[in-house]
């Protein structure tokens, strides 16, 4: 793949662009990719309690497998 055609690929996408929710989309993601900031610092402790649960939950092996839930649930989707 040609990175520098790639990128001038996407500068005439870009330039051809009328949609206003897909360029705010857009700029979020360019905003999100120069952030140095990691994620996880970003979030409340609450929520990362909730990931370390969910992790160890995995680690324990005590979890459901989506096949059996949506067995059991997908009537209601």
């Amino acid at each position: 793949m040609d990175i520098q055609a790639e990128k001038l690929k996407l500068i005439e996408w870009l330039l051809s662009l009328n949609d206003e929710a897909a360029i705010e989309k857009l700029n979020f993601l360019r905003e999100s990719f120069n952030d140095a900031t990691d994620w996880w610092d970003t979030i409340s402790e609450g929520e990362r309690q909730s990931i370390e649960r969910g992790l160890k939950d995995l680690e324990t092996g005590d979890v459901v497998p989506h096949s059996l839930v949506r067995e059991k649930y997908g009537k209601y989707l």
